[in-house]
């Protein structure tokens, strides 16, 4: 039995980074990253770029997503491992399962430490990774995420620790997948700005980003999805000039249902016409709202989009 193919794409991050007077920056190409493997997995290894994630462009994330893609075109590819920084993983590894249509496994890794920290914790995260990709029991369960031991689904997935090595965990562990079926988008993205609302927050933010031509705004909101009065008058001037927003919470567990009125809550903000995002956080509700905006898709398709996202 010929060994199976693993495409290992590596962006940067911490775990192709060294210590230096200037901080750890990332210098390891993806040919330094390839553990030592048995004799059934063959890894190819693809740079496609050494950045620090917290850097990246929209533009680079959706160039990740377009050579996961390119990896699978090869049929006798049976898996891919993107090797990617941990500030920004949870949204590259949720856009890429927005369009991962394939069976084939895609694995997201990365690391907490350097590999020269003595708890460097790469080189274990990405054998693990690789041996998840080539394993046809990881078929069908869309883009994962495994750190620390752990694996966890893209849908849902974020960021809990700085300096932990099980760095994820999940709002849900059953999110549905709806999948954009239209190509990669190749263009300038759409733009969406994410705003965190707080006491005292300036409405003019939601003007100022409208005014600013940004095709879609995500709120970071309270609780169930609330705000002050005077941020509901500006969501609804928005919706006004075809800017459609969502709302999601800075809360990380739990469902967000409109539930409160009062002039800011909920209730209210659904009422303008706002997409309330049940499960999806803010940073990958941004995500989404940017793939489908990019794709072309009408306000109603993205209110499709979030409702399919929930659990039934």
């Amino acid at each position: 039995m010929s060994p199976r193919q693993v495409v290992m794409i590596t962006t940067g991050g911490t775990a192709a980074s060294r210590t230096t007077d200037d901080g750890a920056v990332p210098v390891l190409g993806a040919n330094d990253l390839v553990p030592p493997l048995h004799d059934d997995v063959v890894v190819r290894p693809v740079d496609l770029m050494t950045v620090d994630s917290s850097a990246m462009t929209v533009r680079e994330q959706f160039a990740v997503v377009a050579a996961v893609a390119e990896a699978l075109d090869d049929p006798d590819v049976a898996g891919v491992v993107v090797t990617h920084g941990t500030d920004t993983l949870e949204e590259t590894a949720f856009l890429a399962d927005v369009f991962a249509a394939d069976p084939r496994p895609v694995v997201f890794t990365g690391a907490q430490y350097p590999v020269d920290h003595p708890q460097s914790d790469g080189p274990a995260n990405i054998a693990a990774a690789i041996a998840l990709a080539a394993d046809d029991d990881s078929r069908g369960r869309g883009v994962l995420v495994a750190l620390g031991s752990r694996v966890l689904g893209a849908r849902g997935v974020f960021k809990v620790s700085t300096t932990a090595v099980q760095a994820f965990d999940t709002v849900h562990p059953d999110l549905p997948r709806p999948v954009i079926e239209a190509p990669i988008p190749a263009g300038v993205p759409a733009r969406v700005d994410l705003l965190a609302l707080y006491p005292g927050v300036s409405p003019g933010l939601i003007a100022a980003a409208v005014a600013q031509r940004a095709a879609g705004i995500v709120l970071s909101a309270t609780g169930s999805g609330n705000t002050h009065p005077d941020i509901t008058g500006e969501v609804a001037l928005a919706q006004q000039r075809n800017v459609p927003i969502i709302v999601s919470t800075r809360v990380p567990y739990g469902a967000v249902t409109a539930t409160y009125g009062g002039g800011g809550g909920g209730v209210d903000l659904a009422r303008t016409g706002a997409i309330i995002s049940p499960w999806l956080r803010a940073p990958q509700a941004r995500m989404a709202m940017i793939a489908l905006l990019s794709s072309g898709a009408a306000r109603s398709e993205i209110a499709d989009f979030f409702a399919a996202s929930t659990p039934s």
